[in-house]
């Protein structure tokens, strides 16, 4: 089971997957390039959840047909820093009717 964790701090944002950065996958699809945020919704929001349901489902058809939607319901509501484990994910895709197949 993999941790994910995101911290805002006076040098920007940092987010990790298992202690190692997370990469934001804008070769996959971009929404903000490199560019990570969370607590509202928007592009640089939108970027993070891809790239959390890629790491996590290791398919960008699915996490990208999943980003908008995660991102409303989760990293929107996100803390200043945050954690969140594989099982997690796997929970709130789990209230997804039409989840992508």
């Amino acid at each position: 089971m993999k941790t994910y964790f995101g911290d805002r701090t006076i040098d920007g944002v940092a987010v990790t997957a298992d202690g190692a950065p997370l990469a934001p996958r804008p070769d996959l699809k971009s929404f903000a390039g490199n560019d990570f945020e969370w607590s509202y919704e928007g592009a640089a929001p939108k970027q993070l959840a891809f790239a959390l349901l890629v790491d996590h489902l290791g398919d960008a058809k699915k996490a990208e047909a999943l980003a908008d939607r995660f991102m409303r319901d989760v990293v929107a509501n996100f803390q200043n820093e945050w954690e969140m484990t594989s099982a997690d994910i796997d929970r709130v895709l789990a209230t997804y009717s039409d989840r992508a197949a």
